[in-house]
């Protein structure tokens, strides 16, 4: 039977902005290789697989080489095709069980908000070479979580012009680097980039697991809540965070680009 795969453009209302993923509809669970397979095809930042599961969905993401233990863009793109194909109503929560615990998303005035554990920073050692492998910016702070490594920069300018050395950040220890600033454009709390190059994804468009990590560090900087981020990618995104205890508010639009049938 053919399998239906969609490709969304998350983090965005318009196409070919935001982070592109696919979503692929299952009527059982598959094979890991398969599915990492598939991911190698499509060649996007993430595909995700779900199948129903217990009144809801069965939720895996994986990247060109990896599968990863959450995404945001990836459920961000899930939802997306579950609402827009009547799968789930508009007006219900879809629940997803994924390695990252249950997951839920709902829609609010045409943005959908994710339900996510945070995950905050701590302060940090600057790892050998990270300021040489992000270029000519200044650090205010080093900070990391289980995964990942979170650098304040001067400004949101830095961010934006940031030219790191990719090469150089595969040798920094942890599964990828966020640069990120107080915004100065109005309409934004603050700015970030992601990069991953360990993952296979050089940097990436808009990361909603990275914001799990953001909202805390920006709401408790910047003494208010909910915040709006902006991922200055070259694609570039916005995220509504809001947090919520020890959960995180995501909130992000989607637009469907392509669909079709795995053969």
């Amino acid at each position: 039977m053919a399998i239906s795969i969609f490709q969304v453009d998350a983090f965005s209302d318009r196409k070919f902005a935001g982070n592109p993923a696919a979503v692929c509809l299952l009527d059982e669970a598959a094979d890991a290789g398969w599915m990492q397979r598939v991911a190698q095809e499509t060649g996007l930042p993430a595909t995700a697989f779900l199948h129903q599961q217990e009144g809801g969905y069965a939720l895996r993401w994986f990247t060109p080489t990896i599968e990863l233990p959450l995404c945001g863009h990836g459920t961000l793109a899930s939802a997306h095709v579950l609402f827009e194909s009547g799968r789930v109503p508009r007006n219900a929560h879809a629940q997803f069980y994924t390695q990252a615990g249950t997951l839920s998303a709902w829609l609010d005035e045409g943005w959908i908000q994710l339900d996510f554990p945070a995950q905050p920073v701590s302060k940090a050692d600057e790892p050998a070479d990270l300021a040489a492998a992000l270029g000519d910016v200044t650090i205010s702070g080093v900070y990391r979580n289980a995964a990942k490594y979170m650098v304040e920069l001067g400004s949101e300018e830095q961010v934006r012009n940031a030219r790191p050395n990719f090469a150089a950040l595969r040798d920094i220890p942890a599964d990828g680097v966020v640069i990120t600033s107080a915004a100065s454009t109005p309409g934004y709390d603050f700015v970030s980039r992601y990069f991953a190059p360990n993952h296979g994804i050089d940097e990436d468009a808009v990361t909603g697991s990275a914001h799990t990590a953001l909202a805390p560090f920006w709401t408790a900087r910047l003494g208010r809540n909910p915040l709006v981020g902006y991922q200055a990618s070259a694609r570039g995104g916005t995220v509504r965070v809001k947090m919520n205890d020890d959960r995180v508010q995501l909130g992000g639009q989607a637009i469907t680009v392509m669909r079709g049938e795995l053969a």
